[in-house]
């Protein structure tokens, strides 16, 4: 595998809170990394600091060899390589499913509109709403909504998919049916950054763990170690308070 993304020495404060401390990362394509901690601990910051949605304070990330820094121009064109799943949703209420996942297609990439459409209602299909393309977001459940949203991340074609917190807002019932979609992504190779509590679905999906605490790395590696024998106390603490099959 090649690097595809790589974080050196990332820094991000708010005002005077320090949000995140000198993160460093490195991920191939093709890897799932799956980014787990307390809430507060500033992994939904992170990914939003990878996709150029905030700036940072010290540190660079980069896309291939493609600094991303939103004060910079070209940023948005780097940004087009990296899909962000928001928890929650962001469609757009007056569209239909179908206008929803081709408007950007269109806008952005420029795209034709049949093309766009075609690819869309194959993406609705293999996640079970084609029949729902001509529905609007008000007549959805959470689950599909999140799923819509999933496959107008992938109709930009991104070379990194990042997921932050997808299953939040969801019923119980629903959070299978999003977490289904997002482990058939991985079973196709696709390079992917997940922020969840869903702790058995992190044991899953991960071919890494990262731990984070109070805006740093406290441990980074193999998820069978992990969850079966975490090299700090403050992970077996963390663990602790999840149920999950531990086999």
């Amino acid at each position: 595998m090649s690097e595809i993304l790589r974080v050196e020495h990332l820094k991000k404060s708010f005002d005077e809170l320090m949000v995140l401390d000198d993160i460093n990362l490195s991920v191939q394509r093709g890897e799932v990394v799956v980014i787990v901690g307390p809430s507060g601990c500033g992994k939904s910051t992170f990914l939003r600091c990878i996709n150029g949605l905030e700036e940072i304070q010290e540190g660079r990330v980069l896309l291939g060899d493609e600094v991303i820094n939103p004060a910079q121009k070209g940023t948005n064109k780097h940004r087009e390589k990296i899909g962000m799943v928001f928890q929650s949703y962001d469609l757009f209420p007056h569209k239909t499913i179908l206008e929803n996942t081709t408007l950007a297609p269109q806008k952005v990439l420029k795209r034709k509109k049949d093309d766009a459409e075609k690819e869309a209602l194959e993406l609705l299909d293999r996640v079970g709403l084609a029949s729902r393309k001509d529905s609007y977001p008000r007549m959805l459940s959470g689950g599909q909504k999140q799923r819509v949203a999933i496959v107008r991340a992938l109709m930009m074609h991104p070379e990194i998919l990042l997921f932050d917190e997808v299953t939040a807002a969801l019923d119980p019932e629903m959070v299978r049916e999003v977490l289904d979609v997002i482990l058939d992504l991985a079973k196709q190779k696709r390079t992917m950054l997940i922020v969840t509590h869903e702790m058995a679905f992190a044991k899953a999906i991960a071919d890494r763990i990262l731990f984070l605490d109070g805006g740093q790395v406290i441990e980074d590696g193999d998820p069978k170690q992990f969850f079966e024998s975490p090299r700090t106390e403050r992970a077996k603490k963390f663990l602790s308070t999840f149920e999950y099959d531990r086999s």
